[in-house]
């Protein structure tokens, strides 16, 4: 499955310790609008709101400018969709202290709906940010060296 939306920033910014997958409540064309790929969800997380998840952050442009409705907001509160057992687990893993949920990515399901990928993760440090550059780039390194000969 191709993500309609990914959050590349979270996989450098976070260490994902486990994913979730998750409905979206969604209006009719804010559907139409994000399987053309017009949905973002960089900079956006996931909060426990009145006992259940919401997206906060993330922007849906609109699918037909001239035909969205005047009191439209492209980056209002979005409802998750998860069972009582894992709305409970997410409400214990947001209170640990460190725990952040972020989104991964958007993606279709098999049956054409559309699915959020979370993701529960702990912030990186700075140091552990530039560890990771400086393996990508000596592994780049490596592998141009085996290139030439």
């Amino acid at each position: 499955m191709k993500p309609l939306s990914e959050n590349r920033r979270a996989r450098f910014d976070y260490e994902i310790l486990e994913t979730i997958e998750a409905g979206l409540v969604l209006k009719g064309f804010e559907v139409k609008a994000a399987k053309l790929g017009r949905m973002q969800i960089t900079g956006s997380h996931v909060i426990i709101q009145k006992g259940a998840p919401v997206l906060i952050g993330s922007q849906i442009s609109p699918y037909q400018a001239k035909n969205t409705p005047e009191d439209y907001d492209p980056q209002r509160i979005r409802k998750l969709l998860l069972n009582k057992r894992e709305i409970a687990r997410l409400v214990g893993l947001s209170k640990e202290r460190g725990l952040t949920i972020v989104p991964l990515r958007v993606y279709t399901s098999s049956r054409g709906i559309l699915k959020l990928e979370c993701g529960i993760s702990r912030g990186k440090k700075e140091h552990d940010k530039r560890e990771k550059i400086k393996e990508r780039e000596t592994q780049r390194e490596i592998e141009r060296a085996l290139k030439r000969g």
